[in-house]
């Protein structure tokens, strides 16, 4: 199901790295509306999600929120499942 970037086929990023293990952008209507990213950390993996709302003025700044994982595997199915999510309401994911 996840449509990750060849980062996701990569090695696991060093903690700190800087580069995501995955990533993800969705769009509705051909406007950026979410990305989700996903990082190694020194207590596992955080999925990193930026939500730019459609009442923003394209361009906004949007605002960003971490989502914690024990482990990759739970990060992947968290994505998997926002993923889906996204598709039924109609975006487009890459």
């Amino acid at each position: 199901m996840s449509k990750g970037s060849a980062a996701s086929q990569a090695e696991p990023a060093a903690a700190g790295s800087g580069r995501p293990l995955f990533s993800h952008e969705i769009r509705s209507d051909g406007r950026v509306i979410a990305t989700l990213e996903a990082h190694q950390t020194a207590d596992g993996v955080s999925v990193d999600s930026h939500i730019f709302p459609i009442t923003e003025e394209v361009g906004g700044t949007g605002f960003t929120r971490p989502f914690p994982f024990a482990s990759l595997e739970h990060a992947r199915r968290f994505v998997d499942e926002a993923l889906v999510a996204f598709e039924y309401l109609n975006c487009t994911v890459s």
